[in-house]
């Protein structure tokens, strides 16, 4: 069937030219000969018009014709795409701010890493314990080509604050965290690569993944390189494959006559991440040449390379107990893997380091209006920054939320940490054994409640912490050390955490 409407017969325009020369001729009184030759002049100009006419709608019909099922679905997802904010230009954002004061009304130390553990990584429960402000800015690019391939550019903005005043120029850290362009859909593409997706650039690594209410990620791979994801070797194993660069800060040269004097060196990750299932194998070699060359301050060597592997499971339930979700890992490094979790980052770290970590963490519902998010992070170091050194620790943490109205919800937070840390004298700390716990109580604000990952919201907050004496030891100039800070405080405050 034609998309057009039946055409206008010859005969009907034919008759309308007939119309309007008689129309003329009762105007304007003429000859017989002369009316005559004005309706023939007439009829043909009507005929020349329904050709055209005719013309026309055969080419229209024509170039539909020419769109196929294919074409017509693409543009269709085309338009859908640019509805749903998947093609073209659109921005991301994850940003807190929040004041933190002690029982005398004055800014209190507080941070996830607040604890002696946190040298190596221990974090403690985040919630009323933030005084910070910290912001991320992402701009995406996406565009689709016509012959299907699609490509991505991303650029991140971040910057993070202690003072609570309203200009900061002086102690902003704005940064670039992330530049890269990534391709995928690509028509060349086939085989085991068909679904694969092409990046070079600064990013963060696509699969890293984190505890939330312990503002630690597990895995945290980043740095500039290029890599391909998503390579399929079966219908349930897909593998990725990256090359990752970062750069160690300058440091002093073992030997040197120049008391001055630094090196530097840059390290760099090789990275095979592959995804079976629900389960998740990380395997990484590390290399950086000359580091070794590193001043340890004792005859133990720093590592020029090093190995690190991590065996993770995402499910898709509450540990099989009920509906949610939860993950867990085990990570092993040795040398420069040693930095299980920001994976190169530490270029201090001994040939013999070796670090065992343990994450595990999940989300459900008890009740209705009732959510649970417990969390389990444990780590073991030894000869990490000197020989015979040991950090162990270990921390317990659960976030409970009750949902009271649409717009308001009870938060409460838990969290217990045990360390056992024998720095070995490494940059003049002292060996210290002890605990830490907090609790925390948040009424909360939300324009809509409803799980654990649900945003923007607004809390106020009142902590409670304590921890054994002997941790105030570990150094002078951490938190637990500080003089005015001591166990049994209480610190109150306010905070918005958004993302979307």
């Amino acid at each position: 069937m034609s998309r057009f409407p039946t055409r206008t017969p010859l005969t009907l325009a034919v008759a309308l030219a007939s119309l309007s020369v008689v129309s003329t001729a009762v105007a304007q009184p003429q000859s017989l000969e002369a009316r005559l030759a004005a309706l023939e002049a007439r009829i043909a100009a009507a005929e020349q018009r329904a050709t055209a006419a005719e013309r026309r709608a055969d080419q229209a019909e024509a170039a539909l014709d020419a769109l196929d099922d294919a074409d017509l679905e693409q543009r269709l997802a085309d338009v859908e795409a640019h509805a749903d904010g998947d093609l073209g230009l659109s921005l991301n954002a994850y940003a807190r701010s929040g004041l933190l004061l002690d029982d005398h009304g004055k800014s209190a130390p507080g941070g996830p890493y607040l604890t002696p553990a946190g040298s190596t990584g221990g974090a403690v429960g985040r919630l009323g314990n933030e005084p910070d402000t910290y912001v991320e800015t992402t701009l995406n690019y996406k565009q689709r080509f016509d012959n299907g391939a699609r490509s991505h550019y991303r650029i991140m903005l971040a910057d993070g604050v202690t003072t609570s005043n309203d200009w900061t120029a002086d102690e902003s850290d704005l940064n670039v965290r992330q530049v890269y362009a990534q391709f995928s859909d690509l028509p060349s593409f086939t085989g085991a690569f068909e679904d694969a997706k092409i990046w070079a650039g600064k990013r963060f690594d696509r699969d890293n993944f984190d505890i939330h209410w312990l503002d630690s990620d597990i895995i945290f791979l980043a740095g500039t390189g290029a890599g391909v994801y998503d390579i399929r070797l079966s219908d349930a194993w897909t593998t990725n494959v990256s090359l990752y660069g970062r750069s160690f800060s300058d440091y002093p040269v073992t030997g040197s006559d120049s008391p001055g004097l630094t090196g530097s060196t840059d390290n760099l990750i090789f990275t095979l991440n592959n995804h079976i299932g629900d389960w998740q194998w990380m395997v990484n070699g590390l290399s950086a040449n000359d580091n070794d060359e590193r001043d340890t301050g004792s005859e133990a060597t720093a590592a020029d390379s090093g190995f690190h592997t991590m065996l993770a499971y995402h499910g898709d339930s509450f540990f099989g107990v009920g509906e949610g979700s939860f993950k867990a890992a085990a990570l092993y490094g040795r040398g420069l893997g040693a930095e299980v979790k920001s994976l190169g980052s530490d270029g201090n770290l001994l040939d013999d380091a070796e670090t065992t970590r343990l994450a595990v963490y999940g989300t459900t519902y008890l009740a209705p209006r009732w959510r649970l998010a417990p969390a389990v992070l444990a780590q073991h170091s030894a000869d990490r920054y000197a020989r015979g050194d040991s950090y162990d620790w270990a921390t317990f943490n659960a976030r409970l939320a009750n949902e009271l109205t649409e717009n308001f919800e009870m938060q409460y937070e838990a969290s217990y940490q045990w360390m056992d840390l024998d720095p070995q004298g490494y940059q003049g700390h002292n060996a210290v054994d002890g605990a830490y716990t907090k609790l925390t109580v948040a009424p909360t604000f939300k324009p809509q409640v409803g799980g654990f990952w649900q945003r923007p919201e607004i809390r106020l907050f009142a902590s409670w912490s304590d921890w054994d004496s002997e941790l105030n030891d570990f150094a002078g100039d951490d938190a637990l050390g500080d003089d005015t800070f001591n166990g049994g405080e209480w610190t109150f405050g306010t905070q918005m955490e958004l993302w979307f």
